[in-house]
Order: C-alpha cells, then structure tokens, then sequence
C-alpha cells in the first residue's frame, strides 16, 4: 500500500489497488480511494478485473512470485523489492518518483515534510529533547511490540529529537514479544498504542488496559496513553508520516514532562 500512497502523494492516482482479506482500509486513504477499483489481495489478484482495467504500468513493492508473468503480459510491470526493514521513505517516494517520472514533485513533498518537522519542532521548544516517546503494537499472533530506530516511524521521532525507553533505542525493527513483566521496559512520559489485527487486537488491548502493571506506568498514571491507528503508524510513506506528525502535533504540544529521571 505504501506504493499506492507515494504515487497519490505524486499526484497520480491509481486505477486499481489490492489489499489484506478481512483488514480495515487504512484511514487516511480512505477518502482518496474513491472509483478506484479493488482487485483483490497481493497471493490472489483478480488477473481477469486487472486486464478489463488495462492498466498502462502495474507496480508493486512486495515480491509478485507466481503472478509476475501474468501481470507482465497485462501491462509493463515494475517491483519494488526491499528488504525488511524497509528502506527511509525518502527512498521508496524516491523510487516510485522515478519510475512514474515525478521527481521534482518527490523533492517538494520531502521539502514539505522538513517544512513540518521544523514547526512542530519550534512548536515543543527544547521540551523535545525532554520528552520520551515510547511506541508499542499489539497484535494477536505476535502479542505487544515495541518500535526500534530502524521503524520508519522512529525515524519521525528522530528526526523532531524525540528521546526514546532504552528498550527502544536499538538499531532494530521492532522488539517482538514484550511480556507483562517487562511493562516498565516501554513506559516513558508518552505511549503511543496502536493496534494490530481488527477485533482481536482491541480485546488484548483492552485487557492489557486492566492488568494492575498497566496502571502502575507513568504514562498511564499522567493520562498520556494515545490510541493510534496501526495503518499509518506502521507503514513508510510520505502520506502516513505526515499522519503520524498529525498525531504527533495533537497530542504531544500538550503534554507534560516528567521531572524524575
């Protein structure tokens, strides 16, 4: 979907698109998919919907396995493979600029994003360098996660000098598998909570929510827990970074920094 986004963000917009089975649309594409058509999921693409459309490029940013040939003989087809983690997002914009020949609209919306990173900056004063932001998942397969630097949302946090938990601070994706125990491991005078996997995910979360370690947090004790949405706080596009600096804009200006250590 990040592809998808970036070529929005460029200002082209796409005929078609897939997505996960049984996973809400992501929100803040919601109002910019409209008579854009739905063909499916990445292993089952509707190939017959995508051949009546008669796309003049079909992209992608996942590995298309057995349904790259069919794609080609559609239309020109063109992968995106990146490891995980994911590149900076500068990159990928960057990379799907080229392909669809849009890089001087690329170089303005990075221009932009400093634009906003400076504001909300001047916006928090040195207060940023003060507070501590943690960032946590819950997911029913993989329970609750923790945001590393090399989450593209971490970048964001990096980029305004956000401080983060120690347990954050790693040169890694994301910290799988956060027990009960190890609660105080994400505390910080902020937490941002998404969560991961429709209904399931909101009832771990919402039993999490009473679980006595829970409400013994500083955050949870100073009432700066935030509900995010898991759809742009998880991916690596200029669209949902600038979601997430909206989050960060909403509640972070009103928050109060802890004078203990």
């Amino acid at each position: 979907m990040s592809t998808f986004s970036s070529a929005l963000a460029l200002g082209i917009k796409p005929i078609a698109y897939i997505w996960i089975p049984g996973e809400p649309f992501p929100k803040y594409l919601r109002d910019k998919v409209d008579k854009v058509e739905f063909v499916g999921s990445l292993n089952e693409p509707n190939l017959e919907k995508i051949l009546l459309l008669k796309p003049d490029l079909i992209l992608s940013n996942t590995r298309l396995q057995n349904i790259y040939k069919p794609l080609t003989d559609i239309a020109p087809t063109v992968v995106l493979d990146y490891p995980v983690p994911p590149p900076p997002w500068q990159k990928h914009l960057q990379d799907v600029a080229k392909v669809l020949d849009k890089e001087q609209e690329s170089k303005q919306l990075i221009g932009e994003y400093w634009q906003r990173i400076d504001k909300l900056k001047q916006a928090l004063g040195d207060r940023r360098k003060q507070i501590k932001v943690s960032v946590v998942s819950i997911n029913p397969s993989y329970g609750m996660f923790a945001y590393g630097k090399k989450h593209p949302t971490s970048r964001v946090l990096n980029d305004i000098e956000l401080q983060r938990p120690p347990g954050q601070s790693g040169d890694f994706l994301v910290s799988n598998n956060i027990s009960q125990e190890r609660l105080f491991d994400i505390d910080g005078d902020v937490i941002f909570v998404s969560a991961l996997g429709g209904e399931a995910a909101k009832e771990a979360l919402e039993k999490l929510q009473k679980e006595p370690l829970w409400r013994k947090l500083k955050a949870v004790q100073k009432n700066q827990v935030y509900l995010v949405n898991s759809a742009h706080w998880y991916a690596f596009d200029i669209l949902a970074m600038n979601a997430v600096i909206d989050d960060l804009f909403k509640y972070l200006t009103k928050v109060n920094v802890s004078q203990t250590p």
